[in-house]
């Protein structure tokens, strides 16, 4: 049944409206995906603050060329999603995450970071950025090695005299 022309306002309005309010917005193509999967995936995203639409690519270019967007859009194939968030790295993060876990059902096709256009390759290397809480442990071991390093010369040192 085709949507009513009151539904696709109400759709392009959500679509401006999710691309206005978040950092960052990824292209997603879910072809072969079922239903169960579907809504794991969508449980997931919620409870990670990252809003998913399901849209029609006509309805996702007409939305996106009254944004201020540099670059071009990556090209949409089969059925699109929109992920999307207040933080910049989780959307991309969290469908790679699906992306890997169905394998060939889900992939990523380019998205919307820092104000412009991105690449599936510029978003699946945004995806691997490892979470904020890893890259402060790593900060701190790297900050910590070398001081840990001065402490067991000096430890050799005082044992060699003793």
């Amino acid at each position: 049944m085709p949507i009513t022309k009151e539904q696709k306002k109400e759709t392009l309005d959500q679509i401006k409206g999710a691309v206005k309010d978040s950092s960052s917005v990824v292209f997603v193509n879910f072809h072969g995906l079922n239903v169960a999967d579907s809504s794991e995936m969508r449980r997931a995203l919620r409870a990670n603050n990252v809003g998913y639409l399901v849209a029609k690519k006509t309805l996702i270019k007409k939305a996106l060329e009254d944004q201020s967007i540099a670059s071009d859009m990556p090209v949409l194939d089969g059925e699109v999603a929109i992920a999307y968030s207040k933080d910049a790295i989780s959307p991309a993060r969290e469908i790679y995450t699906f992306q890997k876990k169905f394998d060939g059902k889900l992939a990523i096709l380019g998205g919307i970071f820092e104000g412009s256009f991105r690449d599936k390759e510029s978003m699946m290397s945004i995806a691997t950025i490892p979470p904020l809480q890893v890259l402060y442990g790593q900060f701190v071991n790297l900050i910590n090695s070398p001081i840990q390093g001065l402490v067991l010369a000096l430890n050799a040192i005082a044992e060699k005299k003793q």
